[in-house]
């Protein structure tokens, strides 16, 4: 009989290669390993990827992109100088302090819960901030971390209400509109109106000062480097734990098209202005807190939470430290977002976070694409949504409609948000998505 040939035990944990007559073997890396997965290989597989997402209901930002792509259309064809330098100036300004706000809801909105008295507490913080700089004579910074420490309280309570006596996110930030008002108005005193001082460094910042010329195209210059740096960083430890990576290839064309559409919106917006330091902060803070949700374990857990909270605490998630950061978080976002609107009118008044503040901001992040199932959104939803708001409210202005169509046409819009997004939680269901 002829000898068995020894064979060598398959080891699990090894990727399978390919190999053929010709070359060596190449390892498969991991997350490719499972034929049963779906591929998306160069142009034509992210394509159909993204086919695919779309029919299961996955839709993410687009239907935002495309309403304020319409909007935009629409508004220039009745008057040109809607998509001006001098109009797109004024949209991301205007658009900076409530789209921080809205920050602050994308984050309850991803818990499942919401808070209806971001404007009150915006105004409440705002009134702090100026009765302390005006009539106390405090610094303009003690002054501001005392108003924005008023928002951050503020969440720390509702998440103790929330959390420790069980009272609804509904009904604790709905009493909280009512009450905040009202100590808002006691803050503010008989006169009701503090007038900023107009040489303070916060109302500059919020309507003066201005990145322009080779300033502006270094730092656009630094970002494009810095995302691609990300780009490259990522591919490196997805490399390093046998997962499948994005060319670089890829990686270069989507850097150089980051850099190119910012490089160009930097020198239209110079037309005019250039880059508000306001709207930078905005930007800043929405990144920043992209990252913290996408990449760190805090982020996973709100995620969780938002998801599932019962599942979320079998799981070993510390439940009630996630609302209490959420809470506090969305105070101390409401207080910012009022103080720098104070800054921006250079006064504060018994109007300051009015009930236009609270509905604007909501209605932000969730026409952003934020989920009021909870669960699903991103930061990017803030910037989003105040974007398209903005831009209404101001194209609304620029062809002289009347501010009682706004009112309608923000209804309009974000019941049709709402409806798109149930619709695609239905097909994500029946796609087996979740």
């Amino acid at each position: 009989m002829p000898e068995a040939t020894p064979t060598t035990p398959k080891n699990p944990t090894t990727a399978p290669t390919v190999q053929d007559e010709m070359s060596p073997a190449v390892p498969i890396p991991a997350d490719l390993s499972d034929e049963r997965l779906v591929h998306a290989r160069g142009v034509r597989g992210a394509l159909d990827s993204f086919t695919r997402k779309v029919r299961g209901g996955d839709l993410g930002s687009l239907p935002v992109i495309i309403g304020l792509i319409v909007i935009s259309l629409v508004f220039y064809a009745q008057e040109p100088t809607f998509l001006s330098s001098r109009t797109l100036v004024n949209i991301t300004l205007f658009a900076a302090p409530i789209g921080i706000i809205a920050i602050g809801v994308v984050l309850v909105l991803l818990l499942g819960e919401i808070d209806l008295s971001v404007g009150s507490v915006s105004g409440l913080a705002a009134s702090v901030m100026a009765v302390m700089v005006v009539y106390e004579g405090y610094s303009l910074f003690v002054s501001i971390l005392a108003g924005a420490l008023t928002g951050l309280a503020i969440g720390v309570l509702y998440a103790v209400l929330f959390t420790k006596v069980g009272v609804p996110s509904f009904v604790i930030t709905l009493a909280g509109l009512l009450g905040f008002l009202g100590l808002q108005l006691v803050v503010l005193g008989k006169n009701g109106t503090v007038n900023l001082p107009p040489d303070s460094r916060l109302v500059e910042f919020a309507r003066s000062s201005f990145v322009t010329g080779v300033a502006s195209y270094v730092l656009v210059l630094v970002v494009a480097v810095g995302y691609g740096a990300a780009l490259l960083w990522s591919i490196r430890r997805r490399t390093a734990a046998g997962l499948s990576a994005p060319s670089l290839v890829s990686v270069a064309v989507r850097t150089g098209l980051l850099a190119g559409g910012l490089l160009y919106l930097t020198y239209y917006l110079n037309i005019d202005r250039g880059l508000g330091y306001l709207p930078l902060l905005f930007v800043a803070l929405v990144v920043l807190m992209d990252l913290l949700l996408r990449k760190t374990t805090w982020g996973r857990h709100v995620f969780a939470v938002g998801g599932n909270v019962e599942a979320a605490r079998r799981s070993g998630i510390r439940v009630t430290r996630v609302y209490l950061s959420v809470f506090a978080l969305t105070g101390l976002f409401a207080a910012i977002g009022g103080l720098l609107a104070a800054a921006q009118l250079t006064s504060v008044s018994q109007a300051s976070g009015g009930t236009d503040t609270n509905l604007t901001a909501i209605a932000a992040a969730v026409i952003g694409g934020t989920s009021l199932f909870g669960g699903r959104g991103t930061a990017y939803a803030a910037l989003l949504g105040i974007i398209v708001l903005q831009s209404i409210q101001t194209g609304l202005n620029v062809i002289g409609v009347d501010s009682s169509v706004r009112y309608m046409v923000t209804g309009a819009v974000l019941l049709l948000a709402v409806s798109i997004d149930s619709v695609s939680r239905r097909a994500r269901s029946s796609s087996g998505r979740g």
